[in-house]
Order: structure tokens, then sequence, then C-alpha cells
């Protein structure tokens, strides 16, 4: 069984329990000062037992410990902070947004043509946060995939008749 338990330093540790001929004993798992994702990967790693992630916050939290948020999470609660603050939204990004927390059902809402979108807009939705350096990997590999691709060979004549135009 794995719990969490503050440390002298400030940090914490999520250690394990288990039983030996001396008595019980514990080993330290991981240690963090906020519990991330990475604490709970190396914890799992290491533990005799599959560890559930769920239950590791919740002992961090009765632990006193910092749980860091999922980055989605932390992105809405920074974007509702700052609509809050009165900052607008660019209407395309507000209307993508929109369809992306309504998973593009709109079935039960009034057809509304300012309220659709597109496509080819929800597609870059991805792309919308990505800094130049993905931008540009992105980039590299497509001009690597096309230069990938093999010529066509194009025949010198076509093989149609061609089509005079009729004098008016």
């Amino acid at each position: 069984m794995a719990f969490v338990v503050p440390t002298k330093k400030g940090t914490f540790e999520i250690r394990e329990s288990r039983s030996t001929p001396n008595g019980p004993r514990s080993r330290t798992l991981a240690s963090f000062k906020e519990l991330n994702q990475e604490a709970i990967e190396k914890a799992s790693a290491r533990a005799s037992k599959p560890l559930d992630p769920k239950d590791l916050r919740a002992a961090a939290l009765k632990a006193g410990a910092a749980v860091v948020t999922e980055p989605a999470d932390r992105a809405a609660r920074e974007l509702i902070s700052n609509l809050a603050k009165g900052q607008k939204l660019d209407p395309k990004l507000k209307r993508l947004l929109r369809d992306a927390l309504d998973d593009g059902d709109r079935g039960d809402r009034p057809h509304d043509p300012d309220a659709l979108v597109s496509d080819s807009a929800r597609s870059v939705g991805e792309w919308i946060g990505a800094n130049t350096r993905e931008r540009g990997d992105a980039l590299v590999d497509l001009l690597l995939l096309a230069d990938a691709l093999p010529l066509r060979r194009r025949p010198g004549k076509s093989s149609f008749p061609r089509l005079l135009s009729a004098p008016s």
C-alpha cells in the first residue's frame, strides 16, 4: 500500500509499506515538491503493486502536498480567470472553443450559421497553441515527405484528341 508523507526538508515522499521478518518497513518510491505525472510514473515503476493515480493524488492532498493539475484543467482555469477580468476572445477562437467543448454536437441547439465551425477550422485546432519550433518541425517533415514521393512521368502527348474552338 502506498502513502504520502511530508519530509523535514519541506518535500513529500510517496512510500510503500511491506512486511518483513523484522516487522513492517517502508521504502521511498518517489520524492516531490508538487505531485505531478512524472512523480506518479516514477513511483509506479518502483512499486511492487500497481498504484492508482487517483488514490495517490488524494493521499498527497491529505498530506498537504500541492498537486499539479492536468494541462487542460490549468488552461481552463487560466481562460476563466482572464475572461472574468474582462479580456475578450477572438470570435473565431470563441467558436472553435465552443465547438471543442460541445464535441461538435449541435443537435440540441437551433441552427445558427454564425456558430458553425468548418471542418478545416476544426482540424487546425490542434495547432493553435503550437510554438514556432513545433510548426517548423512539422514543415520540415512535410518537405521531406514531398521529396520522398516518386515523380510521375507525364507522356509527351495526351491520348485524348485536342478540342478545337469553333469560330464565333
